[in-house]
């Protein structure tokens, strides 16, 4: 059997919450209202016992032989003309001059009267000859003694016959409510029912449980990005890649410096911090969707496998020239041309030669020479010019060789793409390793150079000179751009002693 759904179970529940709540408001009115409709009828019958008390004829009445027959009809008046059940007029022993029943006229009066006699007025709750009444007792006073007590009272069946009059009103006002609660209840559950597309409690607890599971495990980045771009939703994964605090929910990705990362509608590569991102945004009902993959490590591997077939080109492009020197030099042998093929071959040998002695006499790491090298020879195939300045220096100071390849391999690459000379220089001071990189350009004239998309292609997805940017900063180094001269100053590493 299925549950009841949540907006079904919140209905029962609120029905029974606004029962209670108007049935206990009933309740409490009429319990108010009864101690209301008490207490006047008290100050009811107080207010006509004292006014007979102090009248001058009952005192007159008093004098003579026969006190009832004049007090019997005045009594029976006030009673009639103030709507009180019942006011007796007696002795101070309490031998009743009238009543309402003349056949209780003579008989003792049924109640309190001491502090009456003691000249108080005083109300109670008494059991007469008429029943339960709410009635008041006071002392008739002349010459300074009291000569008769007056009593006038309501019964408590009139007091509650007028409560009973009220129900009909009440019912009416609990049936009004009970119907406006019923009716406010039922929209509350629709749009309840819409919203939680009725499903009951167990299967949402089952959902949220999924959902947690599922957003915190993933190892790619999730975030939901509201229309006014309020961070509305961010699991652990994009909190780690982006740097993001733990309290980045609610607020506006403005903040944290990404609302340029996260507005692209397509996926793109991003440089945060010391990661590689890729970034892919898509529009929905709730906002924007943004998921992010951390591809550093993907990149390093790329950038390894980038210098690698740089080398490789570099020495494709070196035996293809050095396959056309040699074909020429074959030919002149074949044309009897002998001398003119030595000179050649000479010639190229020895220029080779300097080029090489001149690159690994100057710089002592293998691979950033062998770098130099192999982009030498791509600049020549490229109708362009790679040159070592003449006091360049530079010694294996243990600095990473994966990241001397980034830096200044970007560099030249961008610099043989805009312009025909590069000129390399390369020192080591007391300050730390000093490279320039100066090409016959423009220089960039964008600067964000170093930031997510420049190229010198012009088509925003370079990454050439923001992975050295990031290589830089790796090292602890410093980067400016002066021109099209790009300077790089790096501390040198301090080796570890050996305790």
């Amino acid at each position: 059997m299925r549950r009841w759904s949540l907006a079904g179970q919140m209905l029962v529940l609120q029905l029974l919450v606004v029962a209670v709540t108007v049935t206990g408001g009933a309740v409490l009115a009429l319990v108010q209202a009864h101690e209301l409709l008490t207490a006047e009828a008290g100050s009811t019958a107080r207010a006509v016992a004292v006014s007979v008390a102090t009248s001058p004829d009952v005192l007159d009445a008093l004098d003579d032989g026969d006190p009832t027959a004049r007090l019997q009809p005045f009594a029976e008046r006030v009673r009639l003309q103030t709507g009180v059940d019942f006011i007796t007029i007696m002795k101070p022993d309490g031998t009743r001059y009238t009543h309402p029943n003349p056949a209780e006229i003579g008989r003792r009066f049924l109640g309190h009267t001491g502090r009456a006699l003691a000249g108080e007025t005083f109300t109670e709750t008494y059991t007469g000859t008429l029943g339960p009444s709410k009635r008041a007792v006071t002392p008739v006073v002349a010459g300074g003694r009291v000569r008769a007590l007056v009593s006038a009272g309501i019964t408590i069946d009139k007091i509650t016959a007028r409560l009973h009059d009220q129900f009909a009103w009440g019912g009416l006002i609990v049936a009004l409510a009970l119907s406006v609660g019923a009716a406010g209840t039922w929209l509350v559950t629709v749009r309840l029912r819409r919203q939680t597309h009725g499903l009951g409690p167990v299967e949402l607890g089952r959902i949220h449980d999924h959902h947690d599971a599922v957003l915190h495990a993933v190892r790619e980045g999730l975030l939901l990005v509201g229309r006014d771009g309020t961070l509305t939703l961010c699991n652990d994964a994009a909190r780690l890649l982006l740097g993001l605090p733990a309290d980045a929910e609610g607020r506006h990705v403005g903040e944290f410096g990404l609302a340029e990362v996260l507005a692209d509608d397509e996926e793109r590569i991003h440089l945060v911090g010391d990661r590689v991102l890729a970034v892919n945004s898509a529009a929905s009902r709730l906002g924007t969707v943004v998921t992010v993959r951390d591809h550093t490590e993907l990149q390093a591997l790329t950038g390894q496998l980038d210098a690698e077939r740089g080398f490789a080109d570099s020495l494709r492009s070196a035996a293809h020239e050095a396959a056309n020197r040699l074909h020429t030099v074959i030919t002149l042998v074949e044309l009897g041309r002998t001398e003119q093929a030595v000179a050649l071959g000479t010639a190229e040998l020895r220029a080779a030669q300097e080029l090489t002695d001149r690159v690994v006499g100057a710089v002592r790491e293998p691979v950033l020479a062998a770098l130099l090298l192999g982009k030498s020879a791509e600049a020549a195939e490229r109708g362009g010019e790679l040159v070592l300045s003449q006091d360049s220096e530079l010694d294996d100071l243990g600095l990473d060789p994966r990241e001397l390849v980034t830096i200044v391999g970007n560099l030249i690459d961008n610099a043989i793409d805009a312009a025909s000379r590069v000129e390399v220089h390369l020192a080591a001071d007391a300050h730390g390793v000093l490279i320039r990189v100066a090409d016959d350009g423009p220089g960039p004239a964008d600067p964000e150079a170093f930031a997510k998309g420049w190229t010198t292609k012009g088509d925003g997805h370079g990454l050439g000179l923001a992975l050295v940017g990031q290589a830089v900063r790796r090292l602890g180094g410093t980067i400016d751009v002066a021109g099209s001269a790009f300077t790089v100053r790096l501390p040198v590493p301090v080796p570890e002693t050996i305790r």
